[in-house]
């Protein structure tokens, strides 16, 4: 039997309550993809905003990372350019600090089959620790801070991030050297592929 093609395996993730009981305000699986994308983005999981208008990064967290990567909303939002898959494809909740980690069955189930569709990926942005976890699995560098910061040593198609969240504030104003370093590297490299 031949696998699925992308638009029905994208049909049948948003179609996905695997883990419904766990979800406080129920399945809404945010995800973006084509074929064709070039630029992969991983994050952690839809925040409330996200889950209540079901667009990826639709929020303040998704206007500092456009603004890093030196793109508009339009390009941002073409799955034909970009696709968009967290880590978990549902908002979890609100915990004691901030958004609950995302729910683990997504990647069991959905990302190597989604992955295996996404043939021209170019370049993945790996954002937070559970996208670090997956996608660079065990490293020397322990911290999110360390694994931004050596980001380079993950190989030419990687760029490691901290989430762009308001939250981490604090995060940017210690860590200089992200906006001097890595923004530059960042924007010239996404550049460089969207115009290829």
């Amino acid at each position: 039997m031949t696998p699925p093609g992308l638009p029905s395996l994208l049909k049948d993730v948003r179609a996905c309550n695997i883990c419904a009981a766990d979800l406080p305000f129920g399945p809404r699986p945010v995800v973006q993809a084509a074929t064709s994308a070039r630029i992969l983005i991983v994050g952690q999981a839809p925040g409330r905003r996200v889950h209540d208008t079901g667009i990826p990064f639709n929020d303040p967290s998704g206007d500092r990372l456009r603004d890093w990567m030196g793109i508009d909303r339009d390009i941002f939002y073409d799955p034909a350019r970009l696709a968009i898959l967290p880590m978990g494809f549902c908002f979890p909740g609100t915990g004691k600090s901030g958004d609950l980690p995302p729910r683990p069955e997504c990647a069991a189930h959905w990302r190597q089959r989604l992955l295996d569709h996404l043939p021209r990926i170019a370049l993945t942005l790996i954002i937070g620790q559970y996208a670090m976890d997956w996608h660079l699995g065990k490293t020397a560098h322990k911290t999110v801070t360390e694994k931004v910061r050596h980001g380079r040593t993950f190989g030419a198609d990687k760029i490691v991030l901290p989430h762009p969240s308001p939250r981490n504030n604090i995060w940017l104003k210690k860590n200089p050297w992200f906006e001097s370093d890595v923004l530059p590297d960042l924007k010239s490299r996404v550049r460089q592929i969207l115009d290829t």
